[in-house]
């Protein structure tokens, strides 16, 4: 199973990575394309598909660890979603995550 996580990483930082590490990447884990299907597709080897994906995703890990914007958004997006169930006592964290930010 691909990481979910790195999809959210895409949708923060994906914009910091060069159009070819964020499409391949994209195609990996966003569109659920084999490597071999990625190489295919782009005229490179597996294995260069791979190497690029791996690269873009440790990159992306990077900004997160800096920044960890991922992190307080899909915080801030499971309560908004306990908040909308009726959990008024939400309020105060979703306070507290933007006061982050």
């Amino acid at each position: 199973m691909k990481d979910l996580f790195v999809s959210a990483l895409l949708d923060v930082y994906g914009e910091f990575l060069s159009e070819k590490q964020r499409a391949l990447t994209e195609y990996y884990y966003n569109d659920d394309l084999s490597l071999s299907e990625i190489a295919e597709n782009e005229g490179i080897t597996r294995q260069g598909a791979s190497d690029l994906i791996k690269r873009s995703v440790s990159q992306l890990k990077e900004y997160e660890e800096k920044c960890r914007y991922c992190e307080r958004f899909l915080k801030l997006k499971e309560l908004a979603e306990d908040f909308k169930k009726g959990d008024k006592s939400q309020i105060n964290s979703i306070i507290e995550v933007i006061n982050e930010l």
